[in-house]
């Protein structure tokens, strides 16, 4: 329909957007045309992955995801559902999944070899480790392991366990040796559960790591390095007492012998933890009871404690306690292993009983603690043991005042 322009007075289309002899405005609003959304979905690449709705059946999730993980002769795709969750409510969730797992798959093929198992396996496990030493277990038991590293996963029998924890080798400080008791154990656990993430993922069938026991010889052998821990004597306190300021290391000893911590527990205490307005240190590990436990710091080790304190903070170290390291002279951390060399070093120079190890400052402490009727769970709750009794665990409310009173009957 033609219309007279309100401008020039020409006729017009009345669906013109302006006039096309002087350009006035014909209509102030223009309406788009807008594109019907698409319902099409993203289509997944080649080996991707694939997924399909279940139709069949009324399902809350009905869309399953199918990862990729080989070919046929034939060059067709196998697949198999995503883990560890292969239904999903929508397309896009699934899609989601796909998008993830191919950034950094979590499945494992059929044919992966030994070496590569533990590669995958030891990142997920050392993440539940709160050790160091613990780390160091594992990764010292896989050095005897070298005659398995490229066998597929699939072929592993107990033979080859039993060959590595009899026939390995490892180099140690340069010197070729062969697995002791303990480390069998070791070795033999490291496959325990390293088969056992095998089987999670259906690379073996059977964990054949678990169709054996230790032999009764490795196991008397065991039993007999395992010696009772032995408290100091007063003579042996009074020496280390005498070479407090002249002998390296013997104020961490004695730190311990009055408080009653964990070799590696010592090594952990942050700076953060340390109130030397309170008097008192915050850690543990290993066990519950003994996680994150606030230890009164007994009077006669309080000026060795703010000296150690002071020490780190020139170091700029977050631990109260460090060491030095003996290639490059630089400060570090007081593992398991230097606590224990420092610890050597003191019991040979000053003459202790050599069975003394470095866990018995904390027996040591326990000792002298019931030797000077210290309560029961005052020195349970000081040194993280479990306290099984429901009356004091649950009913009872300790003030810790009453910790402070209890470790100063240690004389």
């Amino acid at each position: 329909m033609l219309i007279k322009c309100p401008e020039c007075e020409l006729q017009v289309s009345d669906k013109a957007p302006a006039c096309p002899h002087c350009g006035y405005p014909m209509q102030t609003t223009v309406k788009r045309k807008t594109r019907a959304k698409s319902n099409r979905r993203r289509r997944l690449p080649n080996g991707f992955g694939q997924i399909s709705e279940i139709k069949t059946h009324n399902l809350r999730k009905p869309f399953r995801a199918m990862v990729t993980i080989g070919k046929n002769p034939d060059g067709k795709p196998i697949s198999r559902p995503l883990k560890p969750e292969a239904y999903f409510a929508t397309y896009n969730d699934a899609y989601a999944a796909l998008v993830e797992y191919n950034k950094n798959p979590y499945d494992l093929e059929p044919s992966i070899t030994v070496r590569e198992l533990y590669d995958k396996w030891s990142e997920e496990y050392f993440k539940t480790l709160k050790a160091d030493g613990s780390i160091r277990a594992v990764t010292s038991a896989w050095a005897y392991c070298s005659a398995v590293y490229n066998m597929r996963v699939k072929d592993i029998r107990a033979r080859h366990v039993k060959g590595c924890m009899e026939e390995g080798t490892a180099k140690v400080r340069g010197k070729e040796q062969h697995p002791s008791a303990s480390m069998k154990n070791k070795i033999k656990s490291l496959f325990n559960l390293m088969l056992d993430y095998a089987l999670e993922y259906e690379l073996v069938d059977r964990n054949y790591s678990r169709t054996f026991n230790l032999t009764e010889e490795t196991i008397k052998e065991i039993q007999t390095v395992k010696q009772e821990h032995i408290p100091f004597t007063e003579e042996e306190m009074e020496r280390l007492w005498a070479h407090v300021d002249d002998k390296r290391f013997v104020d961490v000893m004695l730190i311990q012998c009055f408080s009653g911590w964990r070799p590696q527990e010592l090594g952990l205490l942050e700076l953060e933890n340390i109130d030397l307005e309170n008097w008192t240190f915050k850690g543990g590990m290993k066990t519950d009871a003994g996680e994150n436990r606030v230890v009164p710091i007994h009077s006669k080790i309080r000026y060795l404690v703010e000296r150690k304190y002071k020490e780190a903070v020139a170091l700029g170290s977050k631990y109260l306690f460090n060491c030095t390291d003996g290639r490059s002279g630089k400060p570090t951390t007081m593992t398991y292993q230097r606590y224990q060399r420092g610890f050597g070093m003191v019991r040979d120079e000053l003459k202790l009983n050599p069975e003394h190890r470095p866990h018995d400052g904390r027996k040591h402490f326990v000792t002298m603690a019931k030797k000077a009727k210290v309560d029961e769970y005052a020195i349970k709750y000081m040194v993280g043991h479990k306290i099984s009794d429901i009356t004091e665990k649950i009913y009872t409310q300790r003030e810790f005042e009453w910790l402070k009173q209890e470790i100063e009957k240690i004389p």
